[in-house]
This record gives C-alpha cells, structure tokens and sequence, in this order.
C-alpha cells in the first residue's frame, strides 16, 4: 500500500483532504440550529404520505409512524449538508476542475429535492404530497443526461473499468445512457431508503467514505475530498437525524445524496462495484420493485408488508433503531467487501 501512495510527497495534500471533511462536519453544525429555529418557527412539517413507493396506499406505514406525525417533524434538513458541501468543495476543494460535475449534479438534484419538499410541506391545503413522481424522475433524468453528456465530450470518457477480468472497455458514447442509469437509478435508491431515523445517513456516509479512499488511491484528491465534505456534512446531520429525529433530510437531501453517488461511481470508474458499496440501497430499492412486479403478476399479492424492506422488518415487529444499526452493519460490511474487490482488480 506504500507503494500506491506516496506519502513523503503528499502529505500536506493529504491533510487538507482529511481537513474537508473536519470543516463539513464544522459547517454542519454551525448551519443546524439556523436551520432547526426556522424549520420550527414556519411549520416545516412533513405531510403524512397517502400511497407508499409501490403504490398501495400506505395505511401500514402511517399506523407505524403515527407517532412521529403527531410530533411534527420538520422536513428539508438535508439543506443543512446540502450547503456545507457546496460552501466547503467551493473555498476549500483542492481541484475545481473534478469537482464541477459531481457538485452541479449534486446542488441539481438538491434544487428538484427542494421543490419537492416545499410543495409538500406547504400543500396540505391543496391535496398535495409534492412533485408527481414522473415529473420529479424526468428531472433527475434532464440532470443526469447533461452529466453525461459532460462526462463524455468534456471529460472524454468513453469506457468502463471490469475488475480483474477486462480492464478498461471502451464502450464510446455508449456511456452517456449509462451515466444516465446510474445516475437516476441510484438517486431514487437513496430516496427509497430515507424512510427510517438515521438510515439514508449513515448508509450514505459509509458509502461516501469508501469512495474518497477509491479517489484517493487513484489520485483524484478533488473527488477524494468532495467525498469526505459529504461524510463530515452528513455525521453532523445523522446526530440529530438518529433516533428519535430532530428532523428529516427530505428530497432535497436524498436525491443529491444519490445522485453525487452515482456520479462519484462514474468519474472514478467503478460504477461494477456501486451495486456491493452501495449494497443496501441495492436491496431497498430491489425490494420496492419487486413488491410493484409481484402486485402485478400475482393479482395482487405482495411479497412483503410494506415495501421497501425496512417498513416490512417494522411490520413484523422489529425495533426502528435495530433495522437502523443492522442496515448500517450490513452497509459497512459490503462497502469494505467492494473496497476489497477494487484493491485486487485495480494493484494486482
């Protein structure tokens, strides 16, 4: 490993890397007490959903969290690392250059969150929960594709890396439409998987700290340290987001989590192992649709309570904080299996 990294060179690069991610946490937790006396102040409330994900409606779930309806939780706190990270890659970052498309997919996707998220917390009044799906899944998707049309003329990537088997294959413009797909498929993934106190977030900040290692040992010391501006950003957020949450982080938060995850994936060319570091968004949104397929196969019949699967761990009786930690275990676990997996195919 000392071979891969010059330390006697990179030190003082090193330090500041390390240091994004101290001044993300920092940031966060200066830009949270704003955010909770405003949140409070004007109502924030999330509006109880109507129909789950798969398009049941969503009785189970409301009789689950019954009570946090009654406390009112404020929703959109996923500004809070939403804005220290753009604050922090922009004064702090150590290469503009890699980080203008992982931050503009980033505050993108963050912006269609935001409007997702006022309109549902100041719809009640009108009947609605927010965005129609398919308009919020053809924004992503505008996002996604002028990501990948920046990736491949400007950044002139035109091939993927399969660990230890191929190497590179190049795939030409091929891989504008897959940008686009993982890119779209991994910020609805994170969507999905925010349903739980402290869930989305820590799952994310394993995922985000695995991929600042991956750019790190390739080199890429501004992806490397937009990565930990996300883990410091989001370990200030899931403090208060653990059970029992201050606040939610909302759409605003979940679709520019997913979608800088996707890209990250993209521009450090690893996009075979975002399904193993990313593991459990994989089985959340797995299990989404396949309950919408067996629902339509099947007559109807569901293959679990509630989806995604950890509504139905909360349906059969488990503890919202045990789904939590067992989630992040799992996480944990796979992040450091596809870190393995980059370590043989990429140095042996």
């Amino acid at each position: 490993m000392l071979q891969i990294i010059n330390f006697s060179v990179e030190t003082n690069t090193l330090i500041r890397i390390l240091s994004l991610g101290f001044l993300g946490f920092v940031l966060s937790m200066i830009i949270t007490p704003i955010y909770t006396t405003l949140s409070y102040r004007w109502q924030w409330w999330k509006k109880p959903r109507e129909t789950a994900v798969t398009g049941e409606t969503a009785k189970v779930f409301n009789q689950l969290h019954a009570a946090k309806h009654k406390r009112h939780i404020p929703t959109m706190a996923g500004i809070i690392f939403v804005l220290s990270v753009c604050i922090v890659t922009l004064l702090f970052n150590l290469s503009r250059s890699e980080t203008w498309l992982p931050l503009a997919a980033f505050t993108g996707a963050a912006l269609i969150g935001l409007v997702d998220d006022i309109i549902n917390i100041n719809g009640s009044g009108l009947g609605v929960a927010g965005l129609p799906s398919k308009l919020k899944f053809l924004l992503v998707t505008i996002v996604a594709l002028v990501g990948g049309l920046f990736f491949y003329f400007k950044l002139d990537v035109s091939s993927i890396h399969i660990p230890g088997v191929y190497g590179q294959f190049h795939i030409g413009w091929l891989i504008v439409p897959l940008f686009v797909l993982v890119v779209v498929a991994t910020a609805n993934a994170v969507n999905i998987s925010d349903g739980l106190d402290g869930l989305a977030g820590g799952l994310a900040s394993t995922a985000f700290l695995v991929y600042s290692i991956i750019a790190l040992l390739e080199g890429r010391y501004g992806v490397a340290g937009f990565c930990l501006a996300i883990v410091g950003s989001l370990l200030s957020y899931t403090w208060f987001n653990i059970y029992p949450a201050r606040f939610f982080m909302g759409d605003v938060g979940s679709f520019a989590l997913g979608t800088a995850l996707g890209v990250v994936a993209m521009l450090t060319n690893t996009v075979l192992l975002l399904p193993i570091i990313g593991l459990m968004f994989v089985v959340e949104a797995g299990s989404t649709i396949l309950q919408v397929a067996s629902k339509k196969l099947r007559n109807g019949k569901k293959i679990f309570r509630i989806a995604p699967i950890h509504h139905h761990f909360e349906a059969v009786g488990w503890p919202e904080t045990k789904i939590t930690m067992r989630f992040w275990v799992l996480g944990q676990v796979a992040a450091v299996l596809g870190l393995i997996v980059f370590l043989l195919g990429k140095y042996l």
